[in-house]
């Protein structure tokens, strides 16, 4: 029996920067990862670099000379070279350290103290101190006839392994990843449609920037069905067709994919945690408590196996909770998370900090609001990309911004100058004031917030 002094089970964000802490502190480190094609973790090989590396191959496409067959094969040969080569960057990472032990094999708990290790070649059990899960999420496959049997299905993650550009794609739910996805395939040059059962499009948003978005891509020709019910999914020549329910009649589109993306759920499969005292959520998450320890004393789970918010920032961050209940004083937890901001990668981005109108109301809090056309700020308009809207939210009595969305060009990177104004409680002066570079998105800061006065 092998005996470390950590065992995390998953390659994803937090627990390789964990893995790391360990060794660098002298204690010995078994990171067991089931697949070498996710050495690395979810982001970089499924999620957040890939994607996002197609995201801005499918901006470029317009700017080129070539057919968009040929463009998105090329994408997805460059996608590739990335991942393969972050992926191996990461394996290295760990298993060239010396205190660090990379075993390729499935794990699934015999006690709260002991694993199974099942690889390729072998079976052995391993003991720790301090075991982690890991495991991310996986993508929730909906009930829907005909869906088993069906061709071209994909999730997000087997369709960035298709090499043809599908001429008509069809995407089932209108999330988030749907919505980046329809925005990145329609910049590619397929013909989107995009099914969702809510009735209200992007119903945690602001119906102005909901109602700007859904504007943005439907000047994509991308068709957006909503209060929709897929019914029925079928086979038909070289594609698929899919039946669904509007309006108390049944509608059709056909297309040569289908995109499931219906959401993520946290991944415990074969675990088997039914031999340990942790708890698992009727979501299927793992249950924590504010600094991440399972109902197991010596467990801990970190990531999106533990419900939080499904971002690689966030698995980051977890690592930082876990590291200071370890080897610092312990006080830092999911409490002091605050103001957690998010983007979407649709073109242009969509970011938000803090509340907006919807979240204050509820609140029963007092704010001023702001906002601007994205198309007046220069360097918009210099990119030739003017689409979309700016708006805060202000507390009239302490001037604090209480929150921001941004829906322009580069505003992954403006809305965290905003969040750390906030974090600092600066009052929006500051924003207003600050000397920013020119002709940069960044001042339109300036702009923006002198709207408030």
């Amino acid at each position: 029996m092998k005996k470390y002094d950590a065992v995390i089970i998953g390659f994803g964000k937090g627990g390789k920067t964990l893995a790391s802490e360990f060794a660098n502190k002298g204690k010995t480190v078994a990171v067991i990862e089931k697949s070498p094609n996710m050495y690395g973790g979810t982001c970089i090989n499924i999620a957040c670099i890939p994607t996002k590396s197609l995201v801005h191959s499918a901006e470029k496409r317009k700017y080129l000379n070539t057919s968009k067959e040929e463009f998105y094969t090329k994408a997805i040969h460059q996608k590739d070279e990335l991942t393969d080569f972050l992926r191996n960057k990461n394996f290295h990472m760990l298993d060239d350290q010396e205190n660090i032990t990379v075993i390729t094999g499935e794990a699934s708990f015999l006690t709260d103290s002991k694993i199974q290790v099942k690889t390729a070649k072998d079976q052995f059990e391993v003991t720790a101190d301090h075991f982690f899960i890991n495991t991310g999420a996986t993508p929730i496959i909906p009930s829907i006839e005909g869906l088993e049997d069906a061709k071209f299905v994909y999730d997000s993650t087997t369709l960035q392994e298709r090499k043809e550009l599908p001429e008509k794609i069809i995407i089932i739910g209108g999330g988030y990843i749907g919505l980046e996805f329809a925005s990145m395939y329609a910049n590619f040059g397929s013909e989107v449609t995009v099914i969702d059962g809510t009735e209200q499009f992007l119903p945690n948003e602001d119906r102005d920037i909901a109602d700007e978005v859904k504007k943005v891509l439907e000047s994509k020709k991308i068709t957006i069905e909503l209060n929709s019910r897929v019914e029925s999914v079928k086979n038909q020549d070289h594609g698929v067709v899919v039946n669904y329910q509007k309006n108390n009649s049944i509608e059709e589109v056909r297309g040569n994919a289908i995109l499931l993306a219906t959401g993520r759920k946290p991944n415990t499969k074969g675990l088997a945690l039914e031999n340990t005292s942790v708890e698992v959520n009727d979501r299927g998450a793992v249950v924590v408590d504010d600094f991440l320890k399972t109902t197991a004393n010596n467990i801990w789970a970190l990531g999106d196996v533990n419900g939080g918010p499904q971002f690689t920032y966030i698995s980051l961050d977890d690592f930082r909770i876990v590291k200071d209940q370890l080897f610092g004083d312990g006080s830092y937890s999911k409490k002091e998370r605050t103001n957690v901001p998010y983007s979407v990668f649709i073109a242009p981005v969509l970011s938000h900090v803090g509340l907006n109108e919807k979240m204050a109301k509820e609140k029963g809090l007092e704010y001023k609001v702001v906002s601007m056309p994205a198309a007046g700020i220069p360097r918009a308009r210099i990119v030739e990309q003017t689409d979309g809207v700016l708006k805060a939210l202000i507390d009239p009595k302490t001037k604090e911004i209480l929150g921001c969305t941004l829906f322009c060009v580069d505003s992954s990177e403006m809305i965290n100058v905003v969040r750390v104004a906030m974090e600092a409680k600066l009052p929006y002066t500051f924003l207003r004031d600050t000397i920013f570079t020119h002709p940069t998105m960044s001042e339109s800061l300036n702009d923006l917030f002198s709207k408030v006065d």
